[in-house]
């Protein structure tokens, strides 16, 4: 089935060679640093957000998956919404010293920002 997948063939010119197999390009997998060599920055941001404050943590150096997992537990200790993407975690809130006591209690080198 995913040599039939067309989609992502779009724009790839008819080859002749009977022999001919279309390859897509693998993504690189990234290693998740341990906790204890993460260096991650808490900082507040309001900016862009109509007032409302939010509780950025930036530096976060792995795979998508840990990023959520990390950013789950934070969520669910602190009782609040959030979310996860590109490289940072998004809390809904001014919760800058709690995040960084928690991120510390479980072994990440957490440094609180502005």
């Amino acid at each position: 089935m995913a040599q039939q997948d067309w989609k992502k063939r779009l724009g790839v010119v008819y080859s002749t060679n009977p022999d001919f197999t279309y390859q897509t390009a693998q993504e690189e997998t990234v290693e998740t640093l341990p906790a204890d060599r993460q260096r991650l920055i808490v900082r507040i941001d309001r900016r862009n957000r109509a007032g409302k404050q939010v509780t950025l943590i930036e530096g976060f150096r792995g795979r998508d998956e840990d990023l959520s997992a990390l950013a789950k537990t934070l969520k669910t200790r602190l009782g609040v919404g959030g979310s996860a993407k590109d490289g940072e975690i998004t809390i809904q809130g001014d919760f800058r010293d709690r995040v960084t006591e928690l991120l510390v209690s479980m072994g990440y080198s957490a440094k609180r920002g502005n």
